[in-house]
């Protein structure tokens, strides 16, 4: 364990360091102007919007431009992403104009089964250019249904795992088994801290996952018993360096969204430090930022 920390922790120092000597060549500014610093990389990093759920969306703006991560996963949670309409293409119109793009939405709940409840939900991301919908908990009959309409509208659906609380979904294996034979956009949103929670190897679901992996929401937990236990990415037991070597080796298209639950009122810290260490982890495999 002890070396385990060690570890951790000389790739965080790295991963700092190596961002404040990038700050002190190029200038904080000048990271704004360039793609965001993961695009290039094998790992595409993102953000679910739900970890700034306390905060507007133009101070979420702010902060993703403060991280340089211009990829959201968004929710209709305070303005980020507001299912009227109206207030939805003014939304897309500000996070346009900060050159931010949403490349899913979610958690989606599709509480009924019928066509014009879950239809209003595709419309609501295809509005959005979303191609991807998380969703939550929607029931296995209604799944028959949902499939009518990803194969109509050609947007894919990652049913999210809520570990031993969720009464439907607590793994992603539950997920899999559900799907199988359905229509192959039909898949996965592992969230990894609810996976261990749950019992299930994270590093062998996103392999069992495969090509119906289509989002993976990313924490850290401190343990793997206790909910309450979320922390830093890289301060807990997640091994995130097999995840990723995992991820890299499936050529997994999808983002990694950091789903950071914890500090609501002043999340940036603990934020940075995770994306931090995310980042050293991918240098560590020998992949460098590209700003």
């Amino acid at each position: 364990m002890k070396n385990m920390i060690s570890r951790r922790n000389f790739v965080r120092s790295s991963a700092l360091v190596g961002a404040a000597l990038a700050a002190s060549r190029e200038g904080f500014a000048l990271a704004h102007e360039g793609p965001s610093a993961d695009e290039t990389a094998p790992i595409r990093l993102g953000v679910a919007s739900y970890t700034f759920r306390n905060f507007s969306r133009a101070q979420l703006i702010g902060f993703l431009k403060q991280l340089n991560v211009l990829e959201l996963n968004a929710k209709d949670v305070k303005d980020h992403l507001p299912m009227d309409p109206q207030e939805e293409a003014a939304t897309l119109a500000d996070y346009a104009a900060a050159g931010i793009k949403l490349h899913a939405a979610g958690t989606i709940y599709f509480a009924k089964d019928e066509d014009a409840d879950i239809q209003s939900k595709f419309e609501y991301c295809k509005r959005a250019g979303i191609g991807v919908i998380v969703a939550g908990d929607p029931a296995p009959e209604t799944l028959p249904r949902i499939e009518k309409f990803v194969k109509e509208y050609d947007i894919r659906i990652a049913i999210h795992n809520h570990g031993p609380e969720d009464k439907l979904w607590h793994s992603p294996l539950d997920v899999l088994k559900a799907v199988k034979g359905m229509d192959p956009r039909i898949g996965c949103c592992i969230d990894v801290g609810h996976t261990v929670r749950a019992g299930t190897d994270v590093v062998q679901a996103i392999r069992e996952a495969g090509q119906r992996l289509f989002n993976v929401h990313m924490k850290d937990l401190s343990n793997f018993q206790s909910k309450e236990s979320q922390v830093v990415v890289g301060d807990g037991m997640i091994p995130v360096r097999k995840m990723f070597e995992a991820l890299i080796a499936m050529k997994y298209k999808g983002f990694v969204d950091l789903e950071y639950e914890i500090h609501a009122d002043d999340p940036m810290p603990g934020v940075s430090s995770s994306f931090a260490y995310m980042r050293g982890v991918l240098a560590g495999m020998g992949y460098t930022r590209q700003s």
